[in-house]
């Protein structure tokens, strides 16, 4: 199978050094860029607009931020792209080195879970999109749009959620047999 290439390649040392610059780029970003907007916005944050779902819970989202923290919002989102890159390369990497230490069952699902990353990644990008469209429609929000970014966010987080619980799952698995070995042997 194709994706059993993923216990051999990448190297270890590239997943690690992908891993920091990943991780040192979600950080910047996230304090750099949403935390100071986010701290701006009074009522609704970024979540409330993911997941508003429909068109009238939106356009009660837009008449509280006003001109300025839509305009906010916006420039998050954009930023936010650059944001998919450093999270979904940073989650791959951890899959990836967390199944390389794994063994059996717990390997093999990690092969597939390998990919949950980028399936977030995609899921992230159709989000903002219909974000953005709703930012640049403010006065004729699409029910659609809504709800398409509403299911994208969803999707996106529970693909994450999958792929953070595995490398939880592998570590803890790791830390057992570790314990093992001290405590139990001879």
């Amino acid at each position: 199978m194709y994706l059993d290439k993923l216990k051999e390649f990448p190297k270890d040392k590239l997943l690690i050094f992908v891993s920091i610059i990943s991780f040192i780029t979600v950080i910047l970003i996230e304090v750099l860029v949403f935390m100071p907007i986010e701290a701006d916005v009074s009522t609704y944050g970024i979540l409330d607009f993911e997941f508003a779902r429909t068109s009238s819970k939106v356009e009660t989202i837009f008449s509280v931020w006003g001109d300025t923290d839509m305009n906010n919002q916006g420039i998050a989102i954009y930023w936010d792209f650059l944001f998919i890159v450093g999270y979904v390369s940073l989650a791959f990497a951890l899959i990836v080195l967390a199944l390389r230490r794994s063994k059996n069952k717990i390997q093999t699902i990690g092969i597939y879970i390998a990919i949950t990353p980028f399936l977030t990644g995609i899921f992230d990008v159709i989000e903002n999109v219909n974000l953005l469209e709703m930012l640049r429609t403010p006065t004729s929000v699409s029910n659609f749009n809504a709800y398409i970014a509403s299911l994208s966010a969803a999707l996106k987080f529970s693909f994450l959620f999958v792929g953070i619980i595995y490398v939880i799952i592998v570590l803890i698995t790791l830390l057992i047999r570790k314990l093992r070995g001290v405590y139990f042997s001879k």
